[in-house]
């Protein structure tokens, strides 16, 4: 494996169509994922030369805590359909990589167990607008010693997945003899992955929504979707009161909510457009740091969707964002090879970090800027 693409295509053979296809798609037309790349591609850097690059550090620091380099994981619900434990692979893998891992609320193992096995885990929460539910699950996150929550923002409804859909994918699964040869065609994802679950595991379980153990992903409803609809700056306000870690928000895309955020005690953003799954025609998460930057000095800005490669890295910090978070790279690094699957895709980002900074004459991460970058300019 060389790329995080080697990794995508390494998942394509082992997962399921239908499986493959939930993690890879978006919502409508697709434009939003594509967008995200896009993006990226539309800047080049402008390296400096005759510079001393023998020592270089890709580490940076975030909410008073120390990485290894500006990535970390972003969170990801239903991840144990690629794979038996997905969620703790991708604790440890990030533990031991020293880069964060936001867990997703969505996730199927206990936040309890995640928090022992990778104790500086951030976690992620979908809510409802019933403020005791809130509370309770506040509750249960500071007994659990979770320092950094991140509140998703853009699931008000959920997206048009239709893409997923076509490929027989949902939740509780529809059986049909196409989604059935999808699993029996692929044998390892079927006993690994699969069987290996329901027999030591038993059917996974949304268990990190709210404060009590919620539904099997198999019943018609998973998730407190039709509450979230309600969700407000009230709730922000009241979480901010009573929550006394960093408090992240997830999905802001607007200068003018950046604005609302910073007013409101809030500490980051990601500007996020959920990989595309959402609003499916949404802006790329990229072209709004400068315009959220000013909007809302001195709030730390993560990035995520469309991070490939070390270069994306690198051009997001020069954009103004402290971080990034990869999602789908990793879930395919869990897909391939568990565990190891999610240090070798941090691996790569890593050396890929590395060597672009020497390369652009930048020793120090952190001394990247936008005088190291040009947009690109209309070639036809």
């Amino acid at each position: 494996m060389r790329s995080l693409g080697d990794l995508e295509q390494g998942a394509r053979r082992r997962l399921p169509r239908s499986v493959f296809a939930f993690v890879e798609s978006g919502a409508d037309d697709q434009q939003a994922v594509g967008g995200a790349r896009e993006a990226f591609a539309r800047w080049e850097f402008v390296p400096r030369t005759l510079v001393d690059v023998s020592r270089r550090d890709q580490g940076v620091s975030l909410f008073g805590r120390s990485y290894a380099s500006a990535f970390g994981v972003a969170p990801m619900g239903g991840a144990v359909v690629c794979g038996r434990q997905a969620d703790l692979a991708l604790a440890r893998g990030a533990a031991e990589a020293n880069i964060p891992f936001v867990l997703s609320g969505a996730s199927t193992e206990p936040l309890e167990v995640i928090m022992e096995a990778a104790p500086n885990t951030w976690f992620q929460a979908y809510l409802s607008h019933d403020q005791e539910r809130i509370d309770a699950l506040l509750t249960r996150l500071e007994r659990a010693r979770v320092e950094v929550l991140v509140i998703t923002t853009d699931v008000a409804v959920m997206g048009n997945r239709e893409n997923a859909q076509r490929a027989g994918f949902s939740l509780p699964p529809v059986m049909t003899p196409r989604l059935a040869w999808d699993g029996v065609s692929h044998p390892s994802w079927l006993i690994h992955c699969l069987m290996s679950t329901l027999l030591r595991d038993g059917v996974p379980r949304q268990v990190n929504f709210e404060a009590e153990p919620g539904a099997s992903i198999l019943a018609r409803k998973v998730s407190p979707g039709d509450r979230r609809s309600r969700l407000s700056w009230d709730h922000i306000r009241h979480i901010r009161k009573r929550w006394k870690g960093p408090l992240v928000l997830k999905g802001v895309l607007s200068p003018d909510d950046a604005a609302l955020a910073r007013e409101n005690g809030v500490d980051g953003l990601v500007l996020s457009n959920h990989g595309g799954r959402q609003l499916g025609a949404a802006v790329a998460p990229l072209d709004m740091i400068g315009e959220v930057r000013a909007a809302a000095p001195g709030l730390t800005l993560l990035v995520d969707g469309g991070v490939r490669r070390g270069a994306d890295v690198l051009k997001a910090r020069a954009l103004g964002a402290e971080m990034t978070l990869v999602g789908r790279p990793f879930l395919y690094g869990v897909a391939v090879a568990g565990q190891a699957g999610v240090e070798k895709a941090a691996a790569l980002l890593k050396q890929e970090v590395d060597r672009d900074l020497a390369l652009l004459g930048c020793p120090r991460l952190t001394d990247m800027h936008p005088g190291y970058l040009r947009r690109i300019r209309c070639r036809g």
